[in-house]
């Protein structure tokens, strides 16, 4: 196992297959809205509601993904490769278990779950087994997420993009056969769109188990599952509940905000799902520039250059600006033209129209977000996203999308001027917190705690 030279990456090199990856993994949920949507509409909000629930479990899986991507670029970046691999091996066999307990609990309560999200009864026949083939096999997603985070850590994004290239083929392909009844299997609607998701997500799951053996030479054996290293896993959870629990506070904001949507009908749960889809895409340029500047703060921090580390993120936002403004100013533009490529209902297209053009105003609220946060995160500054994420979607983001929406009567927009006032207000605070260079403390004892275990690892007993 190599780590890889500090000196030959750079954002745009690190970014790009990111960006390409994560497109693709949304592009998978994108093809399967488009697909559903000649079904009827009705179809299209069901699946979206149940999306909810498999997204909040892929977040969980992400307190160990995020944590090990950033404990490995810490390593690595120490130049302490036997370290890396004690953490690869505890981390995939901790997130393996953990999406075998998720995939148990949605299979044996997907119903309960719907239902709790307020999902019209009428609905539920599409999106009850959808949510049954789709949770049940989560946990193959965690090893993915698992492994597709140390795999980015180490360098290797564009392994990770072929991956998710070659698993959205096969998912058109899939859908294609399912939905349609072509080559004379039986027409399966929606949960024919779910079992060829699931097909696809175990295809992906095998290639990436090969790619990690060829690109690090590790390989766990069962006793790995069994014997987990918890003070391993501890670390990287240290960095990864604080980190993912700020995602995770997001989408359970977002459920919540979903049944506000619900109350306002099925045509205003089909708009908001249409419109997170378009919006996923524009989000993507300030996730990957994200992720690209964790992996590069990452090093800096492990190596002991913070003043580096400090200009990486300057320059960073304003690269995440120019290409997510960009995006969303294209997408407003062609708002209506997009929007018809799922639904001809004019009244949907139009409410969508104005969400999206509304986002202009909204997105580089979240580049502050997503960019400075995974920075913050790199450093091992991660106490104060989480508190500023409680304090401003539950009690900024939440109770304005209910009033504005619900009482004001301004249905989905109000939800979405509320989001903005989010991102907004999340945003400014993170980069006041990067300018007052606070985070560095932590930065030292990450380094520190590093150094420390490297030289305790290689004393002579």
């Amino acid at each position: 196992m190599s780590a890889p030279s500090r000196t030959r990456l750079t954002l745009l090199a690190i970014a790009w297959p990111i960006f390409v990856e994560q497109g693709l993994r949304m592009l998978i949920g994108a093809v399967d809205t488009f697909m559903v949507s000649h079904v009827s509409d009705g179809a299209v909000a069901a699946l979206g509601v149940a999306n909810q629930v498999v997204i909040a479990f892929l977040i969980v899986f992400n307190f160990v993904g995020i944590g090990t991507s950033v404990v490995l670029t810490h390593y690595l970046g120490a130049g302490d490769r036997a370290g890396a691999g004690r953490i690869t091996t505890s981390s995939i066999a901790a997130n393996t278990w953990i999406g075998l307990v998720a995939s148990l609990t949605v299979f044996l309560c997907a119903a309960p779950l719907l239902r709790a999200l307020h999902l019209p009864a009428d609905l539920m026949a599409y999106a009850l087994p959808f949510l049954t083939m789709m949770g049940g096999t989560l946990f193959m997603e965690s090893m993915n997420m698992s492994i597709g985070a140390v795999l980015r850590a180490h360098g290797h994004t564009r392994d990770t993009m072929l991956i998710s290239a070659g698993q959205n083929v096969l998912n058109v392909a899939g859908n294609c056969i399912m939905l349609f009844g072509l080559f004379g299997v039986p027409k399966m609607g929606v949960a024919g769109v779910a079992l060829s998701s699931v097909a696809s997500r175990c295809c992906a799951c095998v290639a990436f188990w090969i790619v990690l053996d060829r690109r690090t030479h590790i390989r766990l054996r069962a006793a790995d599952f069994i014997g987990i290293d918890w003070r391993k896993v501890g670390r990287v959870l240290k960095i990864g509940l604080p980190a993912a629990g700020e995602n995770l506070c997001y989408w359970l904001a977002l459920m919540l905000v979903t049944t506000f949507t619900s109350r306002l009908g099925s045509a205003a749960l089909a708009t908001q799902s249409y419109c997170l889809q378009l919006q996923w895409i524009v989000m993507l340029f300030s996730l990957s520039i994200g992720l690209g500047t964790e992996i590069l703060v990452g090093y800096n921090v492990g190596a002991g250059q913070l003043d580096d580390a400090y200009r990486q993120l300057l320059a960073s936002l304003r690269t995440g600006f120019g290409f997510a403004i960009g995006a969303i100013v294209v997408v407003a533009a062609c708002a209506p033209l997009l929007l018809g490529l799922f639904t001809h209902d004019p009244a949907i297209i139009a409410t969508g129209a104005l969400l999206l053009r509304f986002s202009i105003l909204l997105e580089p609220g979240r580049v502050f977000n997503v960019i400075v946060i995974n920075s913050l995160r790199a450093t091992g500054d991660v106490g104060f996203p989480i508190k500023m994420a409680v304090l401003s979607m539950w009690c900024v983001w939440v109770p304005l999308a209910w009033f504005l929406s619900l009482k004001v009567g301004l249905g989905v927009l109000g939800i979405w001027i509320a989001m903005a006032t989010d991102e907004w207000t999340r945003g400014v605070l993170m980069y006041r917190r990067w300018k007052s260079r606070r985070w560095e403390k932590y930065a030292r004892r990450t380094r520190d705690a590093i150094t420390g275990s490297a030289s305790a690892a290689g004393a002579p007993g």
